[in-house]
């Protein structure tokens, strides 16, 4: 699986994509996963609320399944304008 992350996610992670092997169920599984990697990602994901995903290229929840999902982006709330 595809992971990207856009904005201030990337700059705390330090890569604008990468490929994972995962166990994960759940987009939730997934954070928690990535949360134990290293303590970039544990400062990345520290504020969910902060957080949107998208699967596939369409937003989602994160308490969305993974099975079949191809690509998870991770990015910051999108303002209008």
């Amino acid at each position: 699986m595809t992971i990207l992350y856009f904005a201030w996610l990337r700059e705390r992670i330090g890569e604008p994509r990468e490929t994972v092997q995962t166990g994960a169920s759940t987009v939730a599984d997934l954070v928690e996963e990535l949360r134990a990697k290293d303590d970039r990602y544990a400062l990345a994901f520290s504020d969910l609320a902060a957080v949107r995903v998208a699967l596939d290229q369409e937003l989602s929840d994160f308490d969305a399944p993974l099975a079949g999902v191809r690509e998870v982006a991770f990015f910051p709330p999108m303002t209008g304008g």
